[in-house]
């Protein structure tokens, strides 16, 4: 007896979303911390501000890694289109000094 082959659930082509009025003002962040599991990738973004002793965790992601290997190529991605729109993102080391934070006089 031959079994049959079940047709593959396709993805949907768009997903609604729908976003509160405290989520659309989003967290600024300019540092995280990424740890992992064998089950889960945990992202803590946080803000290191100068002259605070302390920085606090503003937002906690918690993902599977089929997910969070999803997200890095959605990055990478849309990495690629803003630098083809806007140039190169500048990291730390390429032409900047470490105090440099944005603004310069």
């Amino acid at each position: 007896m031959e079994a049959k082959r079940q047709p593959q659930q396709q993805q949907p082509s768009q997903i609604n979303m729908e976003i509160g009025e405290r989520e659309a003002e989003g967290i600024y962040s300019n540092f995280v911390v990424i740890s992992h599991s064998l089950s889960e990738f945990v992202l803590d973004f946080a803000r290191v501000l100068p002259g605070t002793p302390k920085s606090k965790v503003f937002a906690r992601v918690v993902m599977a890694p089929p997910n969070v290997r999803a997200l890095l190529q959605a990055l990478e991605t849309n990495i690629r289109k803003y630098e083809e729109q806007f140039g190169k993102i500048r990291t730390l080391g390429e032409g900047q000094s470490s105090k440099e934070i944005g603004f310069t006089s």
